[in-house]
């Protein structure tokens, strides 16, 4: 088998676990709380812990990966994820779980940040298209066996197990990329240091942001810990491009990158693509249960055409993107994408759901076709040596907008309906349709949020068209040539 299979066996494997882990927790959180005693509150941030620790962390461990090697990260993100698994299946109260998560999501930062240098290096750029292509597969099919899964775990064992099951695997998969990856160090970020300042002034900036959102999502956005954690973070972003620009001599973040149209807007659509999509499951789930009074295992269930349909055209677009470049395939998705948006607006308290399925099956189209041509796109931009701080930088301004997303979402929700009800159907605990007044009142808090994300559609449009319009003739360069700009160190 060559190499470039083996390769992608190992990041399928990592895309799998954190697909399958993204979907089984949500359904599980309200047997957790009930089962340690716990709130609201400590179950949202269950999941918000997990996003931020992997948001903030990717782009520094991309760059320790560019420097000591992308297979011994990798292999170190196996390990941790795994202990995390076993650590969060083990926890004895909610606030023991959410520091659990947080190791989990330092394994998952190390995943995400080198699973596309690790395919951008293993395949000749004519054919990462085709690479991304396969691991959207996986994201669909985990997603898909997460919520089969979370339903037969929740339904006949214990909630403990969804954490547990991770061990066994995480075990064969660290042992697979073990054998399996090539390392490979250039000789010139060989050379170099890692700016730990930087790492900690970025770190600590996003956080901050981040945080205070998320705060003000729980909390209120008066509160005066929200307001400090908005107010120190530009002092953070200042304090990193300050020492990045004067002083530093191995910046954390490359630049240069940045001159590239082709990275810059295509981040950037990535960026706004994850903002306008990413809450619309969240949403989807509080409509079903809420207002046509599906249980929140039920409600999953409608989620599953959109993770089929972009695990399907997601090859599609892959294969597509090498052949005619990724303008005219990202931005098609996108527009797929937007098409579902404006029919989600229209849902009304007797919307049939078989409608709702259709407009899920568009809306994972349009996933499935933006998501490798835009990823193809930005690691094609990137020098080999790069990969790394590349990748880090592609998946901090995606996770970004994801969590973005989620606050949209939940702050759409809240802004009509008590809190407390929103937060119930987060967890799966209101059992039974909402009164007439909160469903007509949600209803058109939720119109509203998928008229934000419906615009922010054409925005990523724009930036895609603009991102994208030289790829077609970097990609079919072929392989020789770019192999010939590696220089591998040592190998394994």
């Amino acid at each position: 088998m060559e190499y470039k299979w083996k390769a992608l066996s190992v990041t399928s494997i990592g895309a799998l676990m954190a697909a399958v882990d993204s979907t089984v927790v949500l359904l599980a959180l309200y047997p957790i709380a009930k089962n340690i005693n716990s709130d609201f509150v400590t179950m949202i941030w269950v999941i918000i812990a997990y996003l931020l620790v992997n948001t903030a962390l990717v782009l520094s461990l991309g760059r320790l990966a560019d420097m000591y090697g992308r297979k011994k990260m990798y292999n170190i993100g196996f390990v941790i994820f795994t202990i995390g698994s076993a650590l969060c299946g083990l926890a004895f109260s909610g606030i023991s779980l959410v520091g659990f998560r947080v190791i989990q999501g330092v394994g998952a930062a190390l995943l995400t940040a080198n699973s596309f240098a690790i395919l951008s290096e293993a395949f000749p750029r004519n054919e990462t298209g085709r690479a991304f292509g396969v691991n959207s597969i996986v994201w669909g099919i985990g997603a898909v066996l997460g919520i089969i899964l979370g339903g037969v775990i929740i339904t006949y064992t214990s909630w403990r197990l969804i954490f547990l099951i991770n061990v066994p695997i995480g075990i064969f998969a660290t042992l697979w990329a073990y054998r399996t990856l090539k390392e490979s160090v250039t000789k010139s970020t060989a050379k170099e240091t890692f700016d730990l300042p930087a790492a900690l002034t970025f770190t600590f900036g996003l956080l901050s942001v981040l945080l205070g959102v998320t705060w003000g999502l729980i909390y209120g956005w008066h509160d005066s810990s929200t307001l400090i954690f908005l107010g120190i973070a530009p002092l953070f972003f200042v304090g990193f491009g300050v020492w990045e620009g004067k002083f530093t001599k191995s910046p954390i973040v490359d630049f240069s990158l940045f001159r590239s149209r082709v990275f810059s807007f295509s981040v950037l659509a990535a960026l706004v693509q994850s903002l306008a999509i990413f809450s619309v499951n969240f949403l989807l789930i509080f409509y079903l249960e809420g207002i046509t009074g599906l249980s929140v295992l039920a409600a999953s269930y409608l989620i599953i055409p959109l993770a089929v349909s972009s695990a399907i055209l997601g090859p599609l677009g892959g294969i597509l993107s090498d052949r005619l470049g990724p303008r005219i395939i990202s931005s098609s998705g996108l527009g797929l994408a937007f098409a579902a948006l404006v029919l989600l607006t229209r849902l009304t308290t007797t919307t049939p759901l078989f409608e709702i399925a259709v407009i899920e099956t568009l809306a994972g189209s349009g996933l499935g076709l933006f998501w490798p041509s835009n990823t193809s796109a930005i690691m094609s931009a990137i020098p080999p040596m790069r990969f790394g701080v590349g990748s880090g930088v592609m998946n901090t301004f995606r996770n970004t907008g994801m969590i973005m997303s989620f606050a949209l979402s939940l702050t759409a929700a809240t802004s009509v309906i008590p809190a407390y009800v929103v937060y119930s159907l987060f967890i799966g605990k209101l059992t039974g349709k909402l009164s007439s007044t909160y469903a007509s009142s949600y209803l058109s808090g939720q119109s509203f949020a998928f008229e934000i994300s419906a615009a922010l559609i054409i925005v990523a449009i724009v930036f895609s068209i603009l991102g994208s319009g030289v790829i077609r003739e970097k990609t079919t360069r072929k392989a020789e040539g770019i192999n010939s700009e590696r220089e591998v160190v040592s190998g394994s």
